[in-house]
């Protein structure tokens, strides 16, 4: 299986990006050239980023990817001898990852043993695994940034002073989905699956404030699930009672996702689809599932697919299946969009070291909050990254997009 064998070869304990040379003696320490004392995990030659992410379980394979893409990014810039900071040094960056197996326990636990040898921690995946040492990293001062989470929260810079989340948040997926049936020009009846907590909640507000006096959406079935249920199986049967034509389902589990698919179809019920960015891979998902069998499974996209023959031949494609499969021992092209978003978060932490003048933390974090229209590799057209609007996410900008079989399309209006 994929898991395994990228697992096999980033590392479920540690991973070092590809091409790293550690300098300074290794104790996080050196000047970096400027007046101002250099936070940890920072020398003259080297910066490190820690990681805590799922490597194993059932989320793995997102998991794994969130190290993979930005191991590939610096592997294949340390390759070319390494970032140009700010302040006048070029650094290498090496990438220390832990595996929290989606358990929070765990990915406090890790970022206690991390906290005190890394520059910065970024790129893991989860809400509840990023909120349980969210605090800490405030009291700590220690940056806890672009982060794969649509949990508003860690976007919200007087809350979270020294956190920052890449990708768009929960509500502004729900919002844009809703924002497409609203204008479709036909009536519709939704049902609403959600995971208990606050992914699943985010998405629905999302959802219900697109739709908010529109006529034509009818919502008549509203449940949620647990994270840790191992079947919906009873909610499906209950929500597929309704006869909706539309499931909106705000589900966070790939096996999950996977057997509600299979198990709508067993029902004979056959409405057209929304799934979160995170939950709906072409080849992981969708189609063990079946999602043939349905009249539409939209989702939302701010990264070129690489599975798209439309995109088979794109420069920025290309070169990141390269350095994926040389610098992160991933030869296949990824199943999950995590991994073409962990590349971004490489690109757009890149920019941010350009910028940095002192080789400390207050820096980073001040730089991190100046970036504006920054095209990163692999982003769609119409969108960019922008880490200035207080509130909003690195990437809130995305499209609509509906599953072709293979991949996805641009959907601009409902049912194309």
């Amino acid at each position: 299986m994929r898991i395994a064998s990228v697992v096999a070869g980033i590392g479920v304990i540690a991973v070092l990006a590809a091409g790293c040379a550690r300098g300074g003696g290794g104790d996080g320490g050196g000047d970096g050239g400027g007046e101002a004392a250099a936070s940890p995990g920072i020398t003259d030659s080297s910066i490190t980023l820690g990681i805590t992410t799922p490597l194993s379980g059932p989320t793995a394979g997102p998991g794994t990817c969130t190290v993979a893409g930005i191991t590939a990014y610096f592997g294949a810039r340390n390759a070319e001898g390494g970032v140009e900071f700010g302040d006048g040094q070029t650094r290498t960056v090496e990438i220390e990852a832990l595996d929290d197996e989606y358990d929070p326990q765990k990915a406090k636990a890790n970022y206690d043993q991390l906290k005190g040898s890394v520059f910065a921690m970024t790129s893991g995946l989860g809400t509840p695994t990023n909120r349980a040492w969210r605090e800490a990293a405030i009291a700590d001062e220690v940056p806890q940034v672009l982060i794969q989470t649509g949990d508003p929260i860690f976007s919200d810079a007087e809350e979270s002073p020294w956190q920052l989340g890449f990708v768009p948040i929960y509500q502004n997926e729900g919002e844009a989905f809703g924002e497409l049936l609203a204008t479709s020009g036909e009536d519709h009846k939704v049902a609403i699956l959600s995971q208990n907590d606050d992914y699943g909640e985010g998405y629905v507000e999302g959802f219900k404030s697109a739709i908010e006096g529109a006529d034509n959406i009818e919502i008549v079935g509203e449940l949620t699930y647990e994270a840790t249920d191992a079947s919906v199986d009873a909610q499906l049967t209950e929500l597929a009672a309704t006869d909706a034509d539309v499931f909106f389902n705000a589900m966070s589990i790939t096996p999950l996702v996977i057997s509600s698919l299979q198990k709508t179809q067993e029902l004979g019920w056959l409405p057209s689809w929304f799934l979160p960015s995170n939950t709906s891979s072409p080849g992981a998902i969708l189609e063990p599932g079946g999602a043939t069998a349905f009249p539409g499974v939209y989702t939302v996209s701010f990264a070129k697919a690489p599975q798209s023959p439309a995109y088979a031949e794109d420069e920025d494609v290309v070169a990141f299946l390269d350095s994926l499969a040389e610098y992160a021992n991933y030869p296949e092209v990824p199943a999950f969009p995590h991994c073409m978003w962990s590349y971004m978060i490489g690109a757009t932490l890149e920019q941010v070291f350009a910028k940095m003048t002192e080789p400390t933390r207050e820096d980073f974090m001040e730089q991190l909050r100046t970036i504006s229209d920054f095209q990163a590799p692999l982003m769609l057209e119409g969108t960019a990254v922008d880490t200035t609007e207080d509130g909003q996410p690195a990437v809130s900008s995305l499209q609509v997009v509906k599953y072709n079989g293979s991949g996805y399309a641009p959907a601009e209006a409902w049912g194309e």
